[in-house]
């Protein structure tokens, strides 16, 4: 990550690469859900699948925003024991109340 005119920017190619890559399987999971509307399948089938994208979203929002943390913030403090874990599970927390 980078900060341009104080912009943070996903700059790695591994965090554009794994952030596309979550992206199209939800891509995919939206699609199946579109597919199930159209051939009218239950409520609760449909709506299982809904929150299930919904918390995929999630998963990706939370990584960007440790990898944010991560990169910008933390520079080498990353690879301290501990570190990374103290991280995530701050960012659920965060992304679960928000």
């Amino acid at each position: 990550m980078s900060t341009q005119s104080g912009k943070l920017r996903i700059v790695s190619p591994q965090d554009k690469k794994e952030l596309a890559v979550r992206l199209a399987r939800i891509e995919g999971q939206i699609r199946a859900i579109r597919e199930m509307i159209e051939r009218e399948e239950s409520c609760e089938l449909v709506t299982q699948q809904l929150a299930a994208a919904r918390e995929a979203l999630n998963k990706a929002f939370s990584e960007l925003i440790a990898r944010t943390i991560e990169r910008s913030c933390l520079s080498g403090r990353a690879n301290e024991p501990g570190v990374r874990s103290k991280l995530l599970t701050m960012v659920r927390i965060l992304t679960r109340y928000v």
